[in-house]
């Protein structure tokens, strides 16, 4: 885990600062709601954190992955809020930070991994029957974004291009480079926001898209890929990425300034490149 650099010094101590905003520590609530209060949710916090370079070792960010493994169930879903349902999308995105901690090999985790594989859609990616937009034909198809952060997770495991079922999910999301449209009961689309650059990866875009994909075989030689790829390097100054898209919040930070080439932004660049150059 490479250090923090003392350029970014003052983005650690920022996000550090909102630790208590939720009524809690650790970025949370009294009842351990661990998605809310973003862009300084527990879970974005976190995963700031680590993109800046913070040691998972740290006392903070071990604090952090105790609340996600208290909300673990033993079937291998996470419930990031005290009630309601267990919802795909919150196993995804808890399995996701704690891949990112290190803790892929935890039996926890890889339980958690069983249980994505066995409930997948039919068409390879994960849904929910939340439906806030009604039903239609497009409500029948998994939702992107949950997808990609399950596919983020899993590139952490042994399951990484020696999985079926991944590859499915893959062909699912290179489908939606070609469709477009909002699909999925949530409604995720490839319209003028998806196009746009956003870092730190924060919702379904261009640059996280491609950036998960670029670990799947796959996907590296996909016709969809590649022509996102372009897209993607038509966009960069100098080599480097430059923030399009950035929550309001965080426009100002130094690792991620709006209309700014962003270093940390233009290595997760450079990791696409090293993929590819690996088959």
């Amino acid at each position: 885990m490479m250090a923090i650099d003392k350029k970014y010094q003052g983005d650690v101590d920022a996000i550090l600062s909102h630790r208590h905003d939720g009524g809690a520590d650790y970025w949370t609530t009294p009842d351990k709601r661990l998605l809310k209060g973003s862009p300084f949710s527990a879970y974005n916090s976190a995963l700031m954190l680590l993109e800046l370079g913070m040691d998972p070792g740290e006392e903070v960010m071990k604090e952090v992955a105790k609340l996600f493994f208290g909300a673990w169930r033993e079937d291998g879903r996470f419930r990031l809020y005290p009630s309601g349902s267990a919802y795909p999308c919150q196993t995804a995105h808890a399995v996701n930070l704690l891949c990112s901690m290190g803790y892929q090999a935890d039996e926890r985790v890889q339980t958690t991994f069983r249980y994505l594989l066995e409930t997948r859609h039919t068409d390879g990616g994960w849904r929910c029957n939340n439906t806030s937009f009604g039903r239609g034909p497009e409500t029948e198809c998994s939702n992107p974004f949950p997808t990609l952060v399950a596919l983020n997770a899993f590139r952490f495991s042994n399951y990484l291009n020696n999985e079926p079922a991944l590859d499915e999910a893959v062909l699912f999301l290179l489908d939606h480079w070609e469709i477009k449209k909002p699909i999925g009961p949530c409604h995720y689309g490839i319209g003028t926001l998806f196009m746009q650059v956003e870092y730190p990866f924060y919702t379904y875009n261009l640059f996280y898209y491609l950036y998960v994909l670029a670990f799947y075989d796959r996907a590296k030689k996909d016709g969809r890929f590649l022509e996102a790829l372009a897209a993607l390097e038509s966009k960069l100054a100098d080599g480097q990425i430059v923030v399009e898209r950035v929550v309001p919040k965080l426009a100002k930070f130094a690792f991620c300034s709006k209309g700014e080439p962003s270093e940390p932004g233009t290595k997760r660049y450079h990791e696409i490149l090293a993929n590819l150059e690996r088959e």
